[in-house]
């Protein structure tokens, strides 16, 4: 059986698995009046207390929760559900970072929440868990939202506020996604970090009394907002332990708290950042938050990474592509920048075909007012001083080679030379009296305004429709400053932020739907925009501007960690990256590590030599052939760079039949050893049927699928900034 019919399979009888999964996921509870809601290995206990309030009894796992019964783990009042500024809240140490934080139109900001009533639905197939409370003395109503995918270990919280009155507006100042309480115990830390270039750094810290927060604040995130929260003790391991996990689906100004407190509790909260935003609640309005995803699982952290990531792939990612083979993309930014023309991208898209690109991509350059910089940003129409037959001249050779055709745009901003700008300058984020400011001689477009959404929906419906482009890159190459919208009513300034990202969601939804054979790519100035709002809009991610192979290698642990290597774009390019190794790594390494997730070649093609071709040629015929277990396998963090010498990461098909894993060393071994002393010589193996026997292809070797999983082979290579890639077929 084939690796893509048994895919298919795999997917057609999905469904009843989720069915199956979801029988009782909730159970009611009627002494005292909750709700149990199950996963696999958790349970999230939920009741209504003698002050009406709703509150949190347990989360963990099924085990622990049956061995307590009937027994609380603490005492409830410390634990709601959706904690208020004001009332109980400020009385109890666990809830003391709000979910929400409102005030009313005689200027009181105390909020005291009270159950009316619960209904267990389906939404998308899955069971939901909906609470709706009410403010004791405000025409206030919230409903807390609990949607649960049982084989992910995953609960998804979402929350909605409502005004029930018919006069005066209410003024969130605060509104979070959800809340989560965990018992005391000694906690610890795991997210990533980082910034433009250096991208998915993972870090590991002891969370201690107080409140850890990781924020943007700036609509771009090169942190992402997946987390993990572990047990740490005498028995944990990367495969044992209790680990809570989860993020954020928001592309706008986030923040997740982690709040200890001195006893050891911990609260986990998450949503939009309202720190300088806040939503005006007009009477008969409501007003919804983005989703928050919450994971426990007592597998270890590895069993948490693995289920995030399989979340993203099946239930996260745009479903009409979402196992499709993403194409091998060669783009000519690195080869050209913006000295851009038709015969010379020809030349080049000859040279791609050859090596075996399947989607050529013009990026930056291509419109009308780019010399030497992004002037002309914001028009997007064609230079046809470049281009003086249009884009379809070009678009109609490279589709005559054989290969799709791509393009760079970048929507959300504009260059102040730019006829957009200059006939409409307030469409800019901007401050009344306060000159804006710039970065790369770019202001942002406030998209929270219904015209500037139209013209961006007009423009690019436009560009879409005259050419055959098949692909776009979507880039966001600035960070917002100036967050104004001086035009606005005074009221609804502050909503600037929040309104513009639900404007972002609708231009790239309705695109989408307008044009559903285009493939989308997200960028942000590099990886400033990976999030599961962007994930769910966008085929794949671009996931740094750095092109380094050494570099990558650490992005590239991070980022399988959290999320799929089918939305994992990598290059190899010619750009010197390289300023604290120095060291210029081979085309057969850069190939390598660009071919762990969705292969691209951003060089200068036409200046390689016939040695250089011929070994591009090879390697996407191989990743051509491995692709399959690459894009749509189970990956393995198998050996980390921050850990060793070295780097590895497996790529299992579903049925576990073929087995690729990427071999990298790095930097020189201690002097008279072949191998860093951190680091075992064996390369064990995951992932695979104990009961199988596995050839090494290449080989007259076999081996035991136990044997490798906990024996292993000899680690393949020797030697600084060696890399192989072998390949095991289960047999027959």
């Amino acid at each position: 059986m084939n690796n893509t019919f048994a895919l298919s399979i795999l997917m057609a009888i999905m469904p009843l698995f989720n069915l199956i999964a979801q029988t009782n996921s909730i159970q009611e509870t009627t002494n005292p009046k909750g709700w149990i809601i199950k996963t696999n290995s958790s349970v999230y206990q939920l009741s209504v207390n003698k002050d009406g309030a709703v509150a949190s009894d347990f989360y963990g796992s099924k085990e622990q929760f049956e061995y307590q019964k009937p027994n609380a783990l603490w005492n409830n009042q410390f634990c709601l559900e959706v904690p208020c500024r004001g009332g109980a809240s400020d009385l109890f140490m666990m809830a003391r970072t709000p979910v929400l934080e409102a005030i009313f139109a005689d200027n009181n900001r105390e909020c005291e929440l009270a159950f009316v009533s619960a209904q267990i639905s389906e939404i998308d197939g899955r069971s939901v868990l909906k609470i709706v409370m009410k403010d004791l003395n405000y025409p206030l109503e919230v409903s807390s939202y609990i949607k649960v995918y049982p084989e992910y270990d995953l609960l998804e919280k979402w929350i909605e506020v409502k005004n029930t009155g018919n006069k005066d507006k209410i003024l969130i100042e605060n509104l979070q996604s959800g809340s989560v309480s965990l018992p005391f115990n000694n906690y610890f830390l795991r997210h990533l970090a980082g910034s433009w270039a250096q991208e998915y750094v993972q870090y590991d810290m002891q969370l201690t009394p107080g409140t850890k927060t990781i924020e943007t604040r700036n609509l771009r995130s090169y942190s992402p907002s997946w987390y993990e929260v572990y047990v740490k003790n005498s028995t944990s391991t990367e495969s044992n332990g209790d680990v809570y996990f989860g993020q954020l689906a928001y592309s706008g100004n986030w923040r997740m708290d982690f709040n200890k407190t001195p006893k050891g509790e911990l609260q986990i909260i998450g949503g939009i950042n309202f720190s300088d935003a806040h939503w005006q609640l007009k009477p008969n309005t409501s007003f919804t938050t983005p989703k928050m995803l919450v994971g426990y699982t007592n597998n270890g952290t590895e069993a948490a990474s693995q289920l995030m990531v399989s979340f993203v792939k099946n239930e996260v990612l745009p479903v009409e592509r979402r196992y499709k083979m993403r194409q091998v993309i060669y783009n000519s930014w690195y080869a050209t920048a913006f000295k851009i023309s038709e015969d010379q991208q020809v030349e080049l898209a000859k040279i791609a075909k050859e090596i075996g690109v399947e989607t050529y991509v013009v990026d930056a350059g291509w419109h009308e007012g780019t010399i030497e910089n992004q002037s002309g940003l914001g028009d997007w129409t064609v230079d046809l001083k470049k281009f003086p037959n249009g884009l379809n001249s070009l678009i109609k050779k490279v589709n005559d080679l054989g290969m799709d055709f791509g393009l760079w745009v970048e929507p959300e901003v504009v260059c102040p030379t730019s006829n957009l700008f200059k006939n409409h300058p307030d469409w800019i984020f901007h401050y009344s009296n306060v000159k804006p400011h710039k970065e790369n001689d770019r202001f942002m477009l406030n998209l929270a305004r219904e015209d500037v959404y139209q013209y961006l929906f007009k423009t690019f419906s436009d560009l879409l429709s005259k050419n055959n482009i098949t692909f776009i890159k979507w880039d966001y190459g600035r960070a917002l400053t100036d967050a104004g919208w001086p035009s606005a009513k005074a009221d609804e300034q502050r909503e600037a932020t929040i309104r513009h990202t639900a404007n972002l969601y609708r231009l790239i939804e309705s695109l989408r739907a307008k044009f559903p054979n285009v493939w989308f790519e997200a960028c942000a100035g590099g990886g400033g925009r990976t999030d599961l709002g962007m994930m769910s809009r966008m085929d794949q991610v671009w996931i740094s501007d750095c092109t380094d192979p050494v570099d990558r290698l650490f992005m590239h642990y991070g980022y399988l960690n959290s999320y799929p290597a089918n939305t994992m774009v990598c290059w190899t390019a010619d750009e010197k990256w390289n300023s604290f190794h120095k060291q210029s790594l081979p085309l057969d390494y850069k190939m390598n590590v660009a071919m762990m997730g969705v292969l691209g070649v951003g060089n200068d093609i036409a200046k390689w030599t016939p040695e250089e071709i011929a070994t591009a040629k090879q390697k996407i015929t191989k990743y051509k052939e491995i692709r399959p277990e690459v894009q749509n396998g189970t990956a393995y963090r198998l050996v980390s760079p921050y850990t060793s010498n070295r780097m590895a990461v497996e790529y299992a098909s579903q049925d576990k039949n073929k087995v690729s894993v990427f071999c990298f060393n790095l930097g020189e071994y201690l002097p008279g050893t072949n191998v860093d002393t951190r680091q075992s010589n064996a390369l064990i193996l995951k992932g695979l049927n104990p009961e199988g026997t596995y050839t090494l292809k290449g080989t007259n070797e076999s081996y035991k699928g136990s044997f490798l999983m906990t024996i292993g082979i000899k680690w393949p290579i020797s030697g600084a900034y060696i890399s192989k890639i072998i390949e095991l077929e289960k047999i027959k």
